[in-house]
């Protein structure tokens, strides 16, 4: 049984990145737990009310990928950077250390939102190698409308390493997403239920599966 960590800056990251190999994980009896760092609506001038109900909404997301443990924080949304990184890694470091996980998946380190990219920063850096660390797999993974609307340079592009057959899991990810409706948008807008579906078959076809979901291997130790 592996224990399982997702760290995402918002409530719906997790979804959109990951949502089909939770599934999987949970299928095979993995333990899988959940961290998100901001609250994801503030930028939008929401309410406390506003607040509530996308913690809410990510309780119920996580009820539908079978995950029991769901951490919401609450850092500004898209105001990460206004943070002291170290408050973000403090964060990260506490559930870490609970948790004690040996998979750990976040996001793409050159996403165009800031606070992906500080999130992923936060990551290594409580995982930086040290003998003995529990954390023995970290794999990046891909955001709609983050990690495509990046600048396409060789040296920040999402190239994946490593790809989950999620055929058996697709729907039940876009239904967990379809928790987030104020997220979902229409097509052809990537975060969309389409832009979900047809990313997974592209994924897919660069593989030979059905649907995919793909990952970049960001340090993987083998005792």
């Amino acid at each position: 049984m592996n224990k399982i960590l997702v760290v995402a800056a918002h409530p719906d990251d997790e979804v959109v990145g990951v949502g089909g190999t939770i599934l999987k994980h949970i299928g095979v009896g993995d333990r899988v737990s959940i961290l998100l760092l901001g609250d994801g609506v503030t930028s939008r001038g929401a309410s406390v009310t506003d607040i509530k109900k996308r913690r809410d909404q990510a309780k119920q997301a996580a009820r539908v990928l079978g995950v029991e443990k769901v951490i919401v924080e609450a850092l500004p949304d898209n105001k990460f950077d206004s943070v002291p990184l170290l408050d973000i890694v403090k964060k990260v470091e506490k559930v870490i250390y609970i948790i004690k996980p040996n998979i750990v998946y976040t996001h793409f380190g050159d996403d165009l939102n800031i606070d992906h990219r500080l999130t992923f920063q936060a990551v290594l850096t409580v995982c930086r190698p040290q003998p003995k660390f529990f954390v023995k797999k970290i794999l990046a993974f891909e955001t709609l409308s983050s990690t495509e609307w990046q600048v396409k340079k060789k040296n920040k592009l999402f190239c994946p390493s490593e790809y989950n057959d999620i055929g058996k899991f697709i729907n039940k990810k876009i239904k967990a997403m379809e928790i987030y409706s104020d997220e979902l948008k229409k097509y052809p807008h990537p975060r969309s239920k389409e832009g979900i579906r047809i990313l997974a078959q592209y994924r897919g076809l660069e593989v030979g599966y059905k649907y995919a979901e793909a990952f970049q291997v960001i340090r993987q130790l083998k005792d």
